[in-house]
């Protein structure tokens, strides 16, 4: 079997995985394999909870319910990568947007945090996960990242990990080369900053300035979305100091 079967449809199921388990769907996962897939009993899905890996399963559907009879195993469970990303939250659209590339792009936690510019101030963490949820169904991905409530940004900076190196993503930074301001950064673990759409203030800056193991980084002579400043960054840490390398 290839390592990725990107043809068979693949759900995430919130139940332990192993051989001969019936897993029960609930209405909207039996929605969508039989209404949108077009599934019928009998036919092959895959299957990961983020603990045991990704199994194959065959659908069985009956009078009222569908659920799951899983088989073998396709792939062992890996370890998540550890890059958190801390970012001030966006408006609905955009924050579904910016989740689902993150959780592409590696990340291993998610962190919103509440600025002084944001221009949204409540977050719905069921509808961040569930767009998690999506994009590792979508992208062969195992592990689905933590989803952290919402915390101010100088309460995230005291209570943050000092050996944990910050990517500081700062509009009002010189522009320099950002590959060359990360490269021969040591890979350790790591975390990446994105601010609101309205800039951080001065004081917020100030403060991000005068925390320990913290790299100040300009994401170029453009002035980019916030979202787009999400994938911008992750890409760059990813290909540098990240597990592209």
């Amino acid at each position: 079997m290839p390592r990725y079967d990107f043809r068979s449809p693949r759900l995430y199921v919130d139940a332990p995985l192993a051989a001969g388990a019936k897993v029960a769907l609930d209405r909207a996962q039996a929605h969508y394999l039989g209404a949108v897939m077009r599934l019928r009993s009998g036919d092959r899905v895959l299957v990961f909870n983020g603990r045991d890996g990704e199994w194959s399963a065959t659908l069985e559907v009956l009078k009222r319910a569908a659920g799951l009879i899983v088989d073998g195993k396709t792939r062992d469970q890996t370890q998540p990568g550890d890059l958190h990303y801390v970012f001030a939250p966006l408006k609905t659209a955009r924050l579904d947007y910016m989740v689902q590339k993150a959780v592409e792009m590696g990340v291993s936690r998610l962190q919103p945090v509440l600025t002084r510019h944001g221009q949204v101030v409540r977050v719905n963490t069921q509808r961040m996960r569930a767009n998690a949820i999506e994009a590792a169904e979508q992208c062969g991905i195992l592990s689905l990242p933590a989803i952290e409530e919402p915390m101010t940004l100088p309460r995230f900076l005291a209570e943050r990990d000092p050996a944990r190196q910050l990517v500081f993503c700062d509009e009002d930074a010189e522009v320099t080369n950002p590959v060359s301001a990360l490269t021969g950064q040591p890979r350790s673990s790591l975390a990446v900053l994105t601010g609101p759409e309205g800039g951080f203030a001065e004081e917020e800056r100030a403060l991000l300035l005068r925390q320990v193991n913290v790299t100040r980084l300009s994401l170029g002579p453009r002035i980019l979305r916030a979202d787009t400043a999400a994938v911008a960054a992750l890409a760059l840490v990813q290909a540098t100091v990240g597990d592209w390398g």
